[in-house]
């Protein structure tokens, strides 16, 4: 079985394609620049320099957020195109969790996370359970000083992860002392492998029921959605 994982929901553009559960080929980058326009591409290329046709793809991994609603929605779009031109199954994992992946087998909490401006973050808690990862504290919008709060309180040890994690670094050390565990550079990237294998364990949906999980809504959509509401009771 071949499956092609994706993810655009952030800096990073991660490609991958797996045979079976054996990574063929990899393409990373982390970079600020127009996924729109580089995702197509990579996925050729990287099809080409392993030798599979796309009609020998299987399944489908996308990462559906949360991150950046541009990012996320390149990604998601790509992979329902996809999914349903080949017929072949879609399944959608969220970025935080795929990115939890990259320190499997630590036994204890791990807090993967995004930036979400203004002091802000997108976050969740995971642990490594019964060779999966399992969600232990929900994933939410809010502010890492007041998630750090919630933490200190529960006394214990916590790997933090975070393409971001130079903004917030010195407040984690802060507010958590020595149960702050932040390791090198290279695990707080994203890798599409990482993706794949968090998929095997969700379910596939429909091209057209996946949404994207972006925790919060866009800007624009939030202050229309609060003019409707002034509307209705000025109304």
């Amino acid at each position: 079985m071949y499956t092609l994982a994706m993810d655009t929901s952030n800096n990073v553009l991660a490609v991958a394609i797996l045979k079976n559960r054996t990574v063929i080929g990899e393409f990373i980058t982390n970079l600020k620049k127009n996924h729109s326009v580089r995702l197509m591409p990579a996925i050729d290329l990287l099809m080409e320099e392993v030798g599979v046709e796309s009609n020998q793809l299987e399944k489908i991994v996308v990462a559906k957020g949360p991150g950046s609603y541009t990012g996320v929605r390149i990604g998601l779009t790509t992979a329902k195109t996809l999914a349903w031109a080949l017929n072949v199954p879609l399944i959608g994992v969220s970025s935080l969790e795929s990115l939890a992946y990259q320190t499997r087998f630590y036994n204890g909490l791990i807090c993967p996370f995004f930036d979400a401006r203004r002091g802000m973050v997108y976050i969740g808690g995971y642990e490594w359970n019964q060779n999966k990862m399992s969600k232990t504290l929900e994933e939410t919008n809010i502010l890492m000083t007041d998630w750090l709060d919630i933490l200190v309180k529960q006394n214990k040890e916590v790997l933090f992860l975070s393409p971001d994690i130079g903004q917030y670094k010195e407040l984690i050390k802060e507010k958590m002392g020595q149960l702050a565990i932040i390791p090198e550079d290279s695990f707080h990237i994203a890798k599409a492998s990482d993706l794949a294998f968090a998929g095997e364990h969700h379910a596939a949906v429909s091209p057209h029921v996946l949404t994207p999980n972006y925790l919060r809504m866009a800007e624009a959509e939030a202050k229309w959605k609060q003019a409707q509401e002034e509307r209705e009771n000025n109304g």
